[in-house]
């Protein structure tokens, strides 16, 4: 395997989400000797692509985070929802969120709430609910496979979630009270991209209910969004 094939998969073994790993898992996950793991990750860390801990463990390094918002189509969904126009209208925070391989990418905020670069889980959060409401069938599948239950108000049961998100699908506001984090609620609604499918979800968060009115202007933010994106 070359060298940059094989630096690629010790940077592919956290794909799943998993936010650190120790050196043997690394190796484990790889498939490559532990001699040869070792110098690769140390290589990684000089570059910036994983950072050692304290424990000894290994996490994404920001490196990796600086380079992926420079890529132009986060950069244009980014630009187009206006996140601190939106956060400054409704008084809630912000996030614009898009799919990843274990749940919904955080990649931008404005309000302090949810920061760049959270992981969302798919069937708990209402970015989260929106993406998956129009992921492939395998992505759908594996999230309402056995979904955790984060709080006591997280809603598991494969039925009630399968009925959400068809829900969504035709056009209702996604909406996550406490079901993620004690004390926050979520709404979110699809930003409209080509193909039928979202170009990302753009939500808002509080400590307290979302108004009707922050609601709405949720929603005329992403369909203004997402006409920008069909003309670029």
């Amino acid at each position: 395997m070359p060298v940059v094939a094989r630096s690629l998969s010790v940077l592919d073994a956290f794909g799943d989400g998993v936010p650190s790993l120790r050196l043997s898992a690394i190796a484990a996950r790889t498939g490559l000797p532990a001699p040869t793991t070792l110098r690769l990750v140390r290589e990684l860390v000089a570059w910036g692509g994983l950072e050692r801990q304290a424990d000894g463990s290994y996490r994404l390094g920001t490196r990796l985070w600086v380079l992926g918002n420079r890529a132009p189509c986060p950069q244009r969904l980014r630009d187009a929802v206006g996140l601190p126009i939106l956060h400054a209208a409704t008084g809630h925070s912000a996030h614009v969120a898009v799919a990843d391989t274990a749940g919904a990418l955080v990649i931008g905020e404005s309000g302090g709430l949810v920061p760049d670069g959270t992981l969302l889980p798919w069937h708990a959060t209402a970015a989260g609910l929106v993406l998956l409401a129009w992921a492939d069938d395998d992505v759908r599948a594996s999230a309402l496979a056995a979904p955790a239950r984060l709080t006591p108000y997280t809603v598991t049961a494969p039925g009630l979630l399968t009925e959400r998100l068809r829900r969504i699908r035709h056009g209702e506001v996604a909406v996550s009270r406490e079901e993620w984090r004690p004390g926050r609620t979520h709404v979110a609604v699809a930003v409209p991209g080509p193909h039928g499918r979202p170009a990302g979800a753009l939500a808002l968060a509080g400590r307290t209910a979302i108004p009707p009115g922050a609601v709405a202007a949720l929603r005329r933010t992403a369909a203004a969004a997402g006409a920008v994106l069909a003309r670029h």
